[in-house]
């Protein structure tokens, strides 16, 4: 594959990379394109699907020939494609072997088998732990990997608490322009620095049986003993669909999954929000200890602005949790690499590892994960990529919230620019491709030969649709790769009758190198 032997020349081309003048993203010529995707777009621009919609096109070769272009300044909506510079960054700034840690410390003293303190499970941000991916070490073999430092250390019984400390991601663990109706399902969960199965919910769920009747939802997994459950959701008319949405916060173990499940869809497994992440995965943890022999008094906690807490329904702030720096640390457990985690990222378009690697810039670079340093830390990784941060909005890493506000032209320059890190080559492996994994359905009737040529993310919510990403060359050099991004928003038709549009100028494009 080209890309495949460009990456492998980039190592030998690194002392040319120090020159701005070789490294800055390449310039549009400027000329109005007339090539077949463009007269093309200039016609589907005008019919009844996209006349009252948003839509701006880019596409340019990486050498500066501008392809395609329409509202290519316009700053839109761009859905999970926002997730392309969160990962982009993340690899580029840490490389794609960092990996995330969890340390097991104590407070206290080991006297004769028995801890006289705390047990605290130190998160470092990772992501995947207990994780339903492939790419995570099983549950219980991290629980074994874990219970392997008690062990090491004498301990066989814990005369205190199993605390899970997620102190690595100060701030609210979710942005406050998510939609409240996001915020209770699996993709609009947040967390700290210390989380479990992705900090979701599954629970398993089925119509009732005439439509008005309640609808039966049984809690699957993980179990969480602690949250009190309401279900004011009915069973909706045929036709209607999947309309059921949990209302929560991490405020009070208290949930109520509302909405609608139509008569005619059959059971299945719904995934919400778990807001107590830290919490989980003490109280699962402290369950395979006991299973394994080991005794503990004092249950479990989190800890929440510096205090420990023990009962979630609590007013009481609680004691003060013992500083990290002061524990005596037993072991380190360590994520997949971020190579891994971000390909998972971008094919499944997965919001909590998008957030997660947003956090971790700037808990890296700015030694906070709240917003500001989130936002600020993103930007000096696209500065030192020579993309200049100042034309958009960013306001998440995963591009859930509605005000990221990104122009095609600036997806084209970031894109390019990556094509100059050094981890360029582990960047493309981690973009989709048409007919594969999650995109099965793009380019159908196109030869086998295009779609490998094609590595692209998509971007999807209510009247939004996107997709940005590269094209290899049939032949020639780096210079005749395609960069492009496609967005369209406000839309009000479905996104089957969208994607056959943007398929299309994929396919023209493709044709033109």
């Amino acid at each position: 594959m080209f890309f495949a032997v460009l990456a492998s020349s980039l190592a030998l081309s690194q002392a040319m990379a120090q020159n701005p003048a070789v490294n800055a993203a390449p310039q549009a010529t400027g000329e109005r394109s007339q090539t077949k995707a463009q007269r093309y777009i200039e016609s589907v621009a005008s019919n009844d699907i996209l006349r009252q919609a948003s839509f701006g096109v880019f596409a340019m070769t990486e050498g500066g020939k501008t392809l395609a272009s329409l509202n290519q300044e316009k700053r839109l909506v761009p859905a999970s494609t926002m997730k392309l510079i969160t990962t982009g960054a993340a690899m580029h700034q840490l490389g794609p072997d960092f990996k995330f840690t969890t340390r097991i410390g104590y407070s206290g003293e080991i006297k004769d088998g028995t801890l006289e303190g705390d047990l605290y499970i130190v998160g470092g941000g990772d992501p995947t732990i207990a994780s339903k991916d492939s790419i995570a070490l099983r549950r219980d073999a991290l629980f074994a990997q874990w219970k392997g430092f008690l062990d090491k250390a004498g301990i066989k019984k814990i005369n205190g608490q199993v605390i899970g400390d997620g102190r690595y991601f100060d701030g609210p663990i979710e942005r406050d322009t998510w939609m409240y109706q996001d915020i209770g399902t699996a993709y609009g969960t947040g967390g700290d620095g210390l989380c479990y199965y992705e900090n979701a919910i599954d629970m398993k769920v089925s119509h009732g049986p005439t439509v008005g009747s309640q609808v039966n939802v049984l809690v699957s997994y993980p179990s969480l003993p602690w949250m009190k459950y309401s279900f004011p959701c009915k069973t909706g008319s045929a036709g209607t669909g999947d309309q059921l949405y949990m209302f929560t916060s991490e405020f009070a173990p208290y949930a109520e999954v509302r909405g609608t499940f139509a008569i005619d869809r059959q059971p299945k497994t719904e995934e919400f929000s778990n807001k107590f992440g830290a919490y989980t995965c003490a109280y699962h943890f402290s369950e395979y200890l006991r299973a394994h022999g080991v005794d503990i008094s004092r249950g479990v906690a989190d800890v929440r602005l510096g205090r420990v807490r023990s009962n979630l329904s609590s007013l009481d702030p609680g004691p003060y949790a013992a500083k990290v720096d002061d524990l005596k640390m037993i072991g380190m457990s360590y994520s997949p690499a971020l190579k891994k985690i971000v390909r998972e990222c971008l094919l499944k378009s997965d919001n909590f590892y998008a957030e997660t690697l947003y956090r971790i810039l700037g808990r890296r670079l700015h030694h906070s994960a709240q917003q500001d340093s989130c936002q600020a830390a993103l930007t000096d990784v696209l500065t030192k990529l020579g993309v200049n941060p100042s034309s958009f909005r960013i306001d998440d890493g995963s591009g859930l919230s509605r005000t990221n506000y990104i122009s095609p032209e600036y997806f084209v320059k970031f894109l390019s620019a990556m094509m100059d890190s050094p981890v360029f080559g582990d960047y493309v492996e981690t973009l989709g491709q048409p007919g594969g994994r999650y995109y099965e359905s793009r380019l159908k009737g196109e030869s086998d030969v295009l779609k490998s040529r094609v590595h692209l993310k998509s971007g999807s919510m209510g009247g939004v649709r996107c997709f940005s990403g590269y094209i290899e060359p049939s032949e020639g050099s780096k210079a005749d790769a395609i960069v492009f991004s496609i967005m369209t928003n406000n839309l009000t038709v479905s996104a089957g009758r969208v994607d056959p549009i943007i398929d299309r100028i994929i396919t023209l494009l493709a044709a033109d190198n």
